[in-house]
């Protein structure tokens, strides 16, 4: 009885050394890779990618588990171990044939396995000109050996399912085989933590390979084929040419001369980059929303340069976070953070700093893992990070992560032992849902829209609290200071989903860094957050070429433009009016005021139709 009950215990284990072998595998077929990495990194590949593994064993023991149970119901007529048996033999030629497969395809292509070869399908002829160097004769012989020691470790591990003893009751064997299925949901989304496991989880080290290595090919395969976006493009309003260039002329200067605009004292300061959750114009006093909610920012705007016309790329974190720090893009059903081979391609502002000397550290007071951002800040370079589990659970609320108050006093303490110049950037939350606030709140009520104003008049008091002691530091007389918003939000208003309003934040320049004939000059030009990364490295002199969508704010535009989008449509403001379209629909949402040109909504579908051609290429 005890040892027909340890079957699916040992299946499991089956399964998880399965795909620790075929690491070992991967990572001895791509020797020369290895070899760079450290004794210590090699281990972390399989230590970190143990929860992929075991995410993706967790997925292969459904059937057999539930096999198992109804086996143990139907009795002995029922055929448990031949039918379990021909699963595991028909899954197990399956992941040896992947594995090997990625084995040639990374060496070639320098990604792993997903569902980027069902794009040949319909072109057999590139398929084969694909793998027509490939070592067909050691390929083949690998697989053998992958589905040799498979046998052999089943045969070692499990053998024979033993009967059930004829005294113990069918229905009490049943309900374990039940449970033990039902336990599966833990490796299955990687624990019991509140997001389920991604890429994110096995990203842990700056040399893209090590982080390639960690990652489970089947569960990658699958996960790619659900999250597929390989085209064709659904946003095909023109010819692509066309579209091409309505986007150039776009981003066309009104001069062909130089940015002449300095605001730093310093060629090199230090920056801190600081991200706002969720803080929309609409509760910012200083770019025209409502007074007392935000009274540090305001006050900080008036010594430093204001952006009053800047709006959000899109209305999610993990979106505006490639915008500001890469000057990319949203897309409207997708983001492109959940692909971590196309997020490699992606330039990033802690990249570009680091071939200036700049060390990094990143802080988020939540878990990295959320929305696959991990996976992203890593590629980009950061040295440090700080997060959720850095912070004791009393500092911290209930569902996200570290307060705000808490995550600045982290960095207060940090800072001084920075190398400068540091490129440091902050991601705040207590603004997000469920707006908890761990200070009397200010403002009366308890409907949503008034907890939410709370949550970010905390985030403005905790900020201010930062900023006095930030002043005394020796750091600060050469720190520049960004702040701007992740995204804005329908509240206090319940915007609609395409209202511009939803997509208003602020952008402010400040610190010690700037001239003293910089500080409160107000910016209305036309902006979004693609902007910022080229203006922020126009200032510092660094190159932006690579920042193809982005442009700098203090360079006179030809026509200045901010464009959005949301699930699943756009917006395109200009100085003449706005206009938001539906994708779905095939049509105008509407356009204020109604002398908005008909041109405006062809350069959105341009916008948007150049824009996801390039995150398919990617």
């Amino acid at each position: 009885m005890k040892k027909r009950f340890l079957f699916q215990p040992l299946y499991f284990l089956f399964w998880l050394v399965f795909f620790v072998a075929l690491k070992a595998l991967f990572l001895g077929y791509q020797s020369a890779k290895a070899a760079a990495l450290s004794a210590d990194t090699l281990l972390h590949v399989f230590v970190y990618g143990l929860r992929l593994d075991a995410s993706a064993t967790a997925y292969l023991c459904l059937i057999p588990f539930l096999l198992f149970a109804i086996g143990s119901l139907a009795g002995a007529r029922f055929p448990t171990d031949r039918l379990i048996r021909l699963y595991t033999g028909v899954m197990v030629v399956l992941v040896a044939l992947l594995t090997t497969v990625d084995l040639e395809l990374y060496r070639a292509w320098g990604f792993r396995l997903d569902a980027t070869p069902l794009q040949y399908l319909d072109s057999p002829a590139e398929m084969v000109a694909s793998a027509g160097s490939a070592p067909v004769a050691v390929l083949c012989l690998l697989l053998t050996g992958a589905l040799l020691f498979s046998w052999w470790l089943y045969r070692r591990l499990l053998g024979r399912l033993p009967a059930l003893p004829p005294r113990f009751g069918r229905g009490r064997a049943a309900l374990v085989g039940m449970l033990e299925l039902i336990l599966l949901v833990v490796p299955m989304r990687g624990g019991v933590q509140q997001i389920p496991v991604n890429q994110s989880d096995v990203y842990f080290s700056s040399q893209p390979f090590a982080n390639h290595a960690a990652v489970n090919v089947p569960w990658n395969v699958a996960n790619s084929l659900f999250l597929q976006n390989g085209g064709p493009n659904p946003y095909q309003f023109m010819a692509d040419t066309t579209a091409t260039r309505t986007v150039q002329a776009l981003y066309s200067a009104a001069s062909t001369g130089p940015d002449t605009t300095h605001l730093l004292r310093q060629p090199r300061p230090n920056v801190l980059f600081i991200i706002l959750e969720s803080f929309t114009a609409k509760l910012v006093g200083c770019v025209g929303g409502e007074q007392g909610v935000t009274p540090n920012l305001d006050s900080l705007a008036r010594t430093g340069v204001l952006f009053t016309n800047l709006y959000a790329s899109g209305d999610r974190s993990q979106k505006g976070l490639v915008s500001l720090l890469s000057g990319y893009p949203n897309q409207p059903t997708t983001s492109i953070i959940k692909y971590p081979r196309k997020t490699e391609r992606l330039p990033h502002l802690c990249q570009s700093l680091k071939t200036a000397g700049y060390s990094s550290h990143y802080y988020y007071g939540g878990e990295l893992a959320f929305a696959n951002m991990k996976s992203y800040l890593v590629t980009a370079g950061y040295e440090q990070f700080t997060e959720r589990n850095d912070f004791a659970p009393a500092q911290q609320n209930s569902k996200w992560g570290a307060h705000d108050h808490v995550l600045f006093d982290r960095m207060l303490r940090d800072l001084p032992r920075q190398r400068q110049p540091f490129f440091v950037t902050a991601f705040t939350l207590s603004s997000h849902e469920p707006f908890e606030v761990p200070i009397p709140t200010k403002f009366p009520g308890t409907d949503e829209a008034s907890r939410f104003r709370n949550s970010v008049y905390y985030t403005d008091w905790a900020l201010g609290r930062f900023l006095r002691t930030a002043r005394k530091q020796p750091w600060w007389d050469n720190t520049l200071l960004v702040l701007v918003a992740d995204h804005g939000h329908p509240l206090p208003n319940n915007d609609t989903n395409e209202d511009p309003g939803k997509f208003h934040i602020p952008l402010v320049l400040a610190g010690g860094a700037l001239q003293p004939a910089a500080r409160g000059r107000v910016v209305a030009d036309l902006g979004t957050q693609t902007d910022v990364a080229a203006t922020l490295l126009t200032q510092l002199g660094l190159p932006s070429e690579s920042y193809v969508w982005s442009r700098d704010l203090f360079q006179p535009a030809r026509q200045p433009f901010a464009f959005y989008c949301f699930n699943d449509g756009f917006g395109l403001i200009t100085p003449s009016g706005t206009v938001t379209y539906d994708n779905v629909a095939r049509q105008l949402i509407w356009k204020n005021p109604a002398s908005v040109p008909g041109t405006q909504l062809k350069q959105g579908q341009a916008y948007e139709q150049a824009s996801y051609a390039d995150f398919l290429q990617k």
